[in-house]
């Protein structure tokens, strides 16, 4: 039996290259070789406002762009997290369990909070419900970046909590994260990953960004004072620039070095426009193909839930028992 992998992202913004890169890419590859649940995290999403026609219409954008990279939903459930009640039903059942100091600890939580006038409580309790979204499904392996290796271990920490005080329920979750790719920084402020939230024209590059701007925004990236590529002196936003390059080729250090030493910057640029420029069309086709089909999209997630839906609510019904819940034989 092969173990389950569980892996989201939230419909929120634009995807861009870093998040096909660092994950989307990486669930492509690892499907064959998992029971694979792919969700659209739209629960998560809402801990902030959003406008809910836009929300309703990234939910089917981003569920497109799953397929169109290489998703399969013969091989895994593509699904949205509010469409599987259980998500939420689990989360509270956590939350009862999961001291408010742990929560207060997050690193993510500090930093949004100290930027707002006023906290809901859903970003306090987000984490709690990434927990839930991962031990609903028994996940063994969750390919997440390095940015949500914190929640990652809080998962296992509500997890092993549960357990002690109720006994085995959960399958704990590993911690090594050997699936995740490229970590891609923004193209404006090389020192910051590249991120859906950054509200920069120059940050990102969409996966659904036109060719004429992909190029834009390549060659207005932040590079450094230096004339040409010099390896045992990269600055961040050169070295960036090189990290896309063989990201998206496959090409190894040394084919790396032996054609980019030297290059001017100008260069340098207008290759790696181009290599994104065409690694991105056929994926820009596929979205468009599928877009244009009728309920396709709408079909997939329906599916993907009502395949899910069994191990998830199995999940609950466990933890009620376990609880003391009433849960009707």
């Amino acid at each position: 039996m092969k173990p389950r992998v569980f892996s989201g992202m939230q419909p929120s913004g634009n995807l861009h290259i870093g998040n096909y890169l660092g994950a989307l890419k990486n669930w492509v590859r690892i499907q064959p070789d998992y029971e694979a649940v792919f969700c659209i995290v739209d629960l998560h999403a809402v801990t902030l406002y959003q406008d809910p026609a836009e929300l309703r219409a990234k939910i089917l954008e981003l569920a497109a762009l799953y397929l169109a990279a290489g998703i399969d939903p013969h091989q895994s459930a593509i699904m949205v997290q509010s469409s599987v009640a259980a998500h939420a039903e689990l989360a509270w059942m956590l939350t009862c369990v999961t001291p408010v100091g742990w929560l207060e600890r997050m690193t993510q939580y500090k930093t949004k909070a100290a930027v707002q006038e006023t906290v809901g409580d859903g970003l306090l309790q987000y984490p709690v419900l990434m927990a839930a979204d991962i031990l609903l499904y028994q996940a063994a392996i969750v390919p997440v970046g390095d940015d949500q290796a914190q929640h990652l271990e809080l998962t296992r920490d509500i997890a092993q909590r549960f357990n002690s005080l109720y006994g085995e329920t959960f399958v704990m979750p590993a911690t090594s994260l050997p699936t995740v790719g490229a970590r891609i920084m923004g193209l404006d402020d090389p020192s910051k990953k590249m991120s859906k939230s950054e509200a920069g024209a120059g940050h990102a590059i969409s996966l659904l960004d036109p060719p004429a701007t992909i190029r834009k925004k390549i060659m207005r990236a932040t590079t450094d004072s230096a004339p040409a590529v010099d390896f045992a002196l990269l600055g961040p936003g050169v070295e960036n620039l090189l990290n896309i390059y063989q990201a998206f080729s496959g090409w190894d250090a040394e084919q790396m070095r032996a054609h980019f030493a030297g290059l001017r910057y100008g260069d340098l640029k207008k290759q790696v426009a181009e290599m994104v420029v065409a690694s991105l069309e056929p994926l820009q086709q596929r979205y468009r193909e599928i877009a244009a089909e009728p309920g396709y999209v709408d079909g997939i997630l329906r599916q993907g839930a009502e395949r899910v839906a069994p191990i998830a609510n199995s999940t609950v019904e466990l933890v009620k028992r376990r609880m003391g819940l009433y849960a009707p034989c």
